[in-house]
This record gives C-alpha cells, sequence and structure tokens, in this order.
C-alpha cells in the first residue's frame, strides 16, 4: 500500500474526480477530470480514497428517478473506504494511515482524495477486506436492519425474500443463518440460475427457487419441513413481490425496499382478509438521521467484525479507477449480468 506521507501544506493534493455534469445517464454525462487542490481547515480531515462502490441509488440519482437531489455539477459516489492522508490542526480522533468511512453516506467518493470534516468520517478497523468495507454502509447494513427492525425472529424461524442474489439478499443469507433463522430465497430466471442456487446455498441459504418453480397452485408445498416464513423481503416488486407474499403465514409482514422490475405491487384482497398480511416500506436514509447515527455506527462495527473473521462475505467485482466507463456500463447491465463494481483508487 506504500506509505502515508501528509501533503505538505494545508491544502489536499488534486483529485482526479468523476464530476456528474447534469441530470441524465451517467454514462453519458459523467466525465472524469482533474480537481484543484482544496484547502484543508483546522477540523477537516483529507481521505485517500482506496474503493468506491457503484451503487443503483448512485445511477437513480444521476437520473433524477431518486428521492435525493444532487446540486449538479457534482462528484459522484457515496459510499466507500480510504486512508487518511493529512488532517487539520483541530482533528484529534483520527490519524494518519487510519482507514475511514464516510458515515452517514455522502456525495463526492468517486475521487482519488475527499475533503471532510472529522465528524463525516468513521474511523474502521484495517484489518477488514477493503472490498467489503467499501460497501458495508449501505447493503450489508440495510440487511441488518430489515431483518431486526419488522419482526422478532427466533432460532428456528424461517424468511423469505426475493432480489437474493443482490448484496442484501447474501447478506440476509448470511446473517439468518448465523441466528439459526431458515430462508427462502426467490431468483430471477435467467442463463446461469443453476450456479446462482449453488452459491446460495454455500452462503446458507435453504432452498433457492427461480420465479418460474413457484409458479404452482399450492405454493405452501414446496416448504417441506421449514415452518411458514413470518417476514418477507421484496427488492423487485411485480409478480416476484406476489410469490413473496404467497409464502407468508398468517399475520405475516412484507416488507419493500426496492422494485428492480419497475413494476407495482399487486395484492389479492384474499391476502388481507383471510390472511390479515402486513405491509411495510424500509428506506435506509431515514436510519441516518442525527439521533440514530451512533447506533447505527455500532451496527457498523458489528458487520465490520463479522467480515474480518470470514462469517459474512459477498460478491463483488474490483474495478481499476481509469476504467470508471466499464465499470458504468457493467452497473447499468449494458454488457450483461456481473458482480456490483467497486472501483479501486
Amino acid at each position: 500500500m506504500g506509505g502515508i506521507e501528509a501533503y505538505p501544506s494545508n491544502l489536499s493534493p488534486p483529485s482526479l474526480a468523476v464530476v456528474l455534469e447534469q441530470r441524465g445517464s451517467p454514462d453519458e454525462v459523467a466525465r472524469v477530470i482533474e480537481l484543484s487542490p482544496v484547502e484543508i481547515k483546522e477540523n477537516e480531515v483529507c481521505v485517500k480514497m482506496l474503493a468506491s462502490p457503484i451503487q443503483p441509488s448512485d445511477i437513480n440519482m444521476v437520473q433524477g428517478v431518486y428521492p435525493i437531489e444532487i446540486p449538479f455539477p457534482a462528484v459522484g459516489g457515496r459510499e466507500g473506504v480510504g486512508e487518511v492522508y493529512a488532517f487539520g490542526s483541530a482533528v484529534k480522533g483520527l490519524s494518519l494511515g487510519d482507514w475511514v468511512i464516510p458515515m452517514p453516506p455522502s456525495l463526492g467518493t468517486w475521487q482519488t482524495y475527499v475533503v471532510k470534516k472529522e465528524s463525516a468520517w468513521h474511523k474502521i478497523n484495517k484489518n477488514v477486506p477493503m472490498d467489503l468495507a467499501a460497501v458495508v454502509s449501505v447493503n450489508p447494513l440495510t440487511a441488518l436492519l430489515l431483518l431486526d427492525d419488522f419482526a422478532k425472529l427466533n432460532s428456528g424461524d424461517t424468511i423469505v425474500q426475493n432480489g437474493s442474489t443482490s448484496i442484501v439478499g447474501q447478506c440476509i443469507i448470511q446473517l439468518a443463518k448465523l441466528r439459526g433463522v431458515h430462508s427462502i430465497n426467490i431468483i430471477r430466471d435467467r442463463a446461469g440460475s443453476d450456479d446462482a442456487k449453488e452459491r446460495l446455498k454455500k452462503l446458507g441459504a435453504d432452498k433457492v427457487y427461480t420465479e418460474s418453480q413457484l409458479q404452482v397452485k399450492d405454493i405452501k408445498s414446496v416448504l417441506g419441513s421449514l415452518p411458514e416464513p413470518a417476514l418477507g423481503f421484496n427488492s423487485v416488486s411485480g409478480n416476484s413481490a406476489t410469490l413473496v407474499l404467497n409464502f407468508l403465514r398468517q399475520g405475516g409482514t412484507m416488507v419493500t425496499y426496492g422494485g428492480m422490475s419497475r413494476k407495482p405491487i399487486t395484492v389479492s384482497t384474499s391476502a388481507f382478509v383471510f390472511k390479515d398480511l402486513t405491509l411495510r416500506g424500509f428506506w435506509l436514509k431515514k436510519m441516518m438521521i442525527p439521533e440514530r447515527i451512533q447506533d447505527t455506527k455500532v451496527l457498523v462495527d458489528y458487520l465490520l467484525s463479522l467480515m474480518q473473521v470470514g462469517k459474512l462475505n459477498y460478491e463483488l467485482e474490483l474495478v481499476p479507477f481509469e476504467k470508471f466507463p466499464m465499470a458504468m456500463d457493467k452497473a447499468l447491465g449494458k454488457l450483461g449480468s456481473h458482480p456490483k463494481q467497486i472501483l479501486k483508487f
């Protein structure tokens, strides 16, 4: 990794950055340029970024279909892990070489050097794999809160989810397994689905089905010895959400945190009248309010501790920063299906 040397002034080094010029498709409105050095104020920290993901929410914000406004032009990215490079005279809690993540996530991580107030950074353990740490504050945290905040799950219980190959889905499988909670997982019908099933089972999934396998009259027949799920998670919507609802037991709850199909959720009258199902929504941003941020940091540290000992893992693809255009094309699905793209600086 090389030694860390503070830049010999109160200025950051010049920063190579992905700048988003205006609203639109990020492959069309983003350009990589060099930004001039900026002043490092007494309470600020200059961080040399190590890795930063391209999240669907990053793309949606640029497209203008996500409820967070970007002040264009702006440097993209809201998440990642970096190394403390320099800091102002009033900074007391960080040292050169410390690893930090922005907490809560904030705009500007798709660049080589980022300057923010000390309070914007959360110090983490340097023994955590870099690529896993780069995404800890969104996808794994979402998985943990989904399992914690909507129902009391006991060992032996079952959950059901769609979007199971996503990082959130992979984390839900592993976190549930650690608690003795069974998981039923629904994936899309596409090339490579058999391989995807095996990967999820290796992570601890009890059952994995493609959507077409669940087009049966008695969906409960596929449960086997597993109890009916009390809790379901939906990130796809459309017909896939209906499949999640069909699994739920009397009085069960489905939590929606995404809509990858861009189709609405349709619920039968009988699901409400005879099964008394509850539909809830989840948006991570609401958990990042000042009143909860310290508790959130504790949860992030817990997740990082699991990663450090190999109990929490997920599929990623590291891409050199200079290949950003290719990484964005993959993230947009223009080059087929790929793991989440992580820019490596």
